[in-house]
């Protein structure tokens, strides 16, 4: 996942001082990450919280607790522990508030969570002194409506992904870009990405990766009953929409971590959000090797 903004952003300030740790939950070896990370940061200086339900989780002792809505006035970081999966959903809440994020992973490299654990001894002291690359990353709006009345809004991360259930048929669908007709479309549904979904259910469904650089919405149809229907890339500041015109147990998703059944005649409107969040990394960090170790793509030796 991978993407950077042309929109104006706030660049974030080391050194940080005020720092807020987050858990996967549900994970037995938490706690002791959790403990050991907050000593380091304690070494270092730093006033270190924990999130809320993290907390509820953990028994942590020494800590104090903040909820997600405190952090835009009370800290200066937050780190996350755990996967990709994590990071987008705390990065959802923290839209907006400028307060960056941190990725550690407890085993799988992750795109944005690209600090093994065994390494933050050597790498979080520069990151915390203000060592680091920022790495902006846009978010997509998405609103549904129904006869006229808006009934649900979200944002996201990585995507939005209207499609069947498992055991229904096909989709049909009328998409409009801009508010012209674009083609009508039976698929298994459709995937709208950010850059930073390039690299996720996009890939795996045909799209394109977007180079970090590139501003733009990733749009991919779903096994199309039409092999004519490709993926396509569009300017970053177009608006798009999707009206579903057939089908059975139709679906929006935002992330793949929520969702709102749909009915015929229900209309989803994407576009871009205009809140970001900025993840940081330590510095050096690669893109490329990020995606050689994920794609397993091939290294030759340089001959030089």
């Amino acid at each position: 996942m991978l993407s950077t903004s042309n929109q104006p952003s706030i660049e974030p300030q080391g050194p940080f001082r005020r720092i807020a740790l987050i858990g996967k939950h549900q994970d037995d070896s938490m706690g002791g990450h959790i403990q050991e990370l907050a000593d380091l940061l304690a070494k270092l200086g730093c006033e270190v919280y924990l999130e809320d339900s993290t907390a509820s989780h953990y028994e942590i002792k020494g800590l104090s607790k903040l909820k997600i809505e405190q952090f835009s006035t009370e800290v200066d970081l937050a780190i996350v522990l755990g996967g990709d999966g994590t990071m987008l959903g705390i990065g959802r809440q923290l839209a907006g508030s400028h307060v960056p994020l941190v990725g550690i992973n407890l085993g799988r490299l992750g795109y944005i969570t690209d600090i093994p654990f065994n390494e933050i001894q050597h790498v979080l002291p520069d990151m915390i002194q203000g060592q680091y690359e920022a790495d902006p990353r846009t978010l997509l709006q998405a609103s549904i409506t129904r006869k006229d009345q808006e009934i649900h809004r979200g944002l996201a991360l990585n995507d939005v992904v209207v499609n069947r259930s498992g055991l229904s048929g096909m989709v049909e669908l009328c998409v409009r870009v801009n508010g012209t007709f674009m083609y009508n479309q039976r698929s298994d549904g459709l995937i709208v990405a950010t850059p930073t979904g390039s690299t996720a259910y996009a890939m795996s469904a045909g799209g394109p990766i977007l180079h970090p650089r590139v501003s733009g919405i990733v749009m991919v149809p779903i096994a199309p009953h039409a092999l004519s229907n490709r993926p396509i890339v569009l300017a970053q500041d177009f608006s798009i929409q999707i009206e579903i015109t057939g089908g059975r147990e139709v679906i929006v998703n935002f992330d793949m971590q929520s969702s709102t059944k749909l009915a015929i005649g229900d209309r989803i409107d994407v576009q871009l959000s205009n809140k970001s969040v900025t993840f940081l990394h330590p510095k050096g960090h690669s893109d490329y090797q990020a995606l050689r170790e994920k794609l397993h793509w091939n290294e030759y030796p340089s001959i030089i």
